[in-house]
């Protein structure tokens, strides 16, 4: 009997390997070739006399409501320009980034035909955090000040946060925005919901990012993935025993989803925690679903948070 399983669990899993080849086989054979256009040596290299002409080129980089003035203080506020030279040091070579980008818009057209190839423009942004990567229609912007490596000086702050400033963030990050057009937020905010949300997020980069590993989809640490997984049974069961997978109170974002230093659990496991471990849970439960189901991306995507959970068969690792 035992040699059956094994042999069993052989044979899905050559199966397995096959397919997940054959995809990647026909992934490499979509045609992408960026060009990555750096808007941030343009703007800060160009002679003052030159700002016109890169308005003309780049006008909605360029809000209507700031004159000229505004361009150029910036261009030349020392603090701006610092930001620029560090930029420089790290990234006068764009190919990997390049190479990666384009492996990742290979898979985008893949799983999602009516994509097109984006245009790319990488920038310095201010250290603006909420605006790392912008992936529209037909559009990519990439804050480079934003991915300098989490020991860099100017990123003084908690260790949690420092990890997202690394390179390796800048493609999961790209993915979250470009997430944005087809994952809807939770329509309920149950904190189920929240978690599956989160968990769809999570699968897109599976998907999209095969090559990454799960520390970096989630920005975790190494050791943080690993206490995840073993604590997961733990975590999972105080969840069901004090009832609150259905609970709607705002604060359930706070304490099991947003980035945080650890999770509040009102346990002693808290402080050895990372933050939002009520993603990473989510995350379990969705690739439990896809699985156990037989559907689409696109319809991974569009489901109801409760109809997936029941139908996940998910049960956490013990």
């Amino acid at each position: 009997m035992k040699k059956i399983l094994i042999l069993t669990f052989l044979t899905l899993f050559l199966v397995s390997c096959k397919e997940k080849s054959e995809t990647e086989q026909a992934v490499a054979a979509i045609p992408v070739t960026l060009k990555i256009e750096r808007f941030d040596k343009l703007f800060f290299e160009a002679p003052d006399a030159g700002l016109p002409d890169l308005e003309r080129q780049y006008p909605f980089l360029f809000p209507k409501q700031f004159d000229d003035a505004v361009w150029l203080e910036k261009k030349h506020d020392p603090i701006m320009k610092e930001l620029y030279d560090e930029v420089q040091k790290k990234y006068s070579d764009i190919s990997l980034v390049k190479e990666e980008l384009e492996k990742v818009v290979q898979h985008i057209r893949y799983y999602f035909p009516e994509e097109q190839t984006p245009r790319v423009i990488t920038l310095v942004s201010e250290m603006d955090l909420e605006s790392r990567v912008i992936y529209e229609k037909g559009l990519v912007l990439i804050a480079l000040d934003l991915y300098l490596g989490k020991e860099h000086r100017f990123y003084e702050l908690p260790e949690y946060l420092k990890i997202t400033f690394e390179p390796r963030q800048m493609m999961p990050d790209l993915v979250t925005s470009f997430s944005q057009r087809y994952l809807q937020p939770a329509a309920n905010k149950t904190l189920l919901a929240l978690m599956i949300h989160e968990g769809k997020l999570l699968y897109l980069k599976d998907v999209l990012l095969p090559d990454y590993s799960d520390a970096e989809k989630i920005a975790y640490t190494s050791e943080q993935v690993k206490w995840v997984q073993s604590n997961e049974a733990q975590m999972w069961r105080f969840l069901v025993d004090k009832d609150i997978l259905f609970d709607n109170n705002p604060r359930m974002a706070a304490r099991f989803i947003d980035p945080a230093p650890f999770t509040k659990f009102g346990l002693d496991i808290d402080n050895a925690s990372p933050g939002k471990a009520g993603a990473w849970i989510g995350w379990q439960i969705v690739r439990s679903y896809m699985k156990n189901n037989d559907v689409s991306l696109q319809q991974l995507l569009q489901m109801d948070a409760k109809e997936l959970f029941e139908n996940s068969k998910y049960k956490p690792k013990k």
